[in-house]
């Protein structure tokens, strides 16, 4: 019988698609505790040594894009190049700009009539499952529960080599839609160089 398989992908909070996505979150929740009209489009990018924060924002909050850029390193564990970037020396370019007039004007008219949006929106595709109590699918629940487990052990110093950049991948097998079996586990950790 040939397999059905289907695979999920988690990260942990090291690696650099999350980190850019908590720097972005982190500049937004700033402008919003300071003016809940804020119009935030913030995109991070970050490699070795550099945190480029760009986008079009208009707010009337005052805002420290470095120092949050520099805190959320800090909290994820970035404190030194040996292990990818140190949060207290790493370049940041901000490149932030004021929203587009087009945009910006989409956005005023909606919020007049009582409608949101400036035509721009994204379209997502997912679903639900009843295979897990989150009704989400069992090989991304297994995925994140092991990015966090290895990320608490990282943090309370049991995985003393563990850096963190993680990654976990998990493939099931539903050839017997009744029993789903786990066919493939992945984890990635990053580590110090003697491990």
């Amino acid at each position: 019988m040939e397999k059905k398989l289907f695979t999920s992908e988690s990260v942990s909070q090291g690696h650099p698609d999350k980190i850019c996505d908590q720097i972005s979150d982190a500049v937004l929740d700033a402008y919003l505790e300071q003016d809940h009209m804020s119009r935030v489009a913030c995109e991070v990018y970050i490699t070795t040594k550099l945190v480029v924060v760009g986008g079009e924002i208009t707010s009337n909050a005052k805002i420290n894009i470095e120092d949050i850029v520099r805190n959320t390193l800090r909290e994820i564990g970035y404190t030194s190049n040996e292990i990818g970037i140190d949060a207290n020396t790493c370049k940041i370019l901000n490149v932030i700009h004021e929203q587009s007039q087009d945009i910006a004007i989409g956005v005023d008219e909606a919020l007049d009539d009582q409608k949101i949006g400036a035509g721009d929106q994204g379209i997502m595709f997912g679903y639900a499952t009843n295979e897990t109590k989150g009704y989400m699918p069992l090989s991304i629940c297994i995925a994140h529960k092991l990015i966090r487990v290895a990320t608490e052990k990282r943090k309370s110093g049991e995985f003393k080599f563990a850096r963190p950049d993680m990654k976990s991948q998990v493939t099931i097998d539903y050839s017997d839609l009744g029993h789903p079996q786990v066919d493939t586990i992945l984890m990635s950790i990053q580590h110090d160089d003697d491990i």
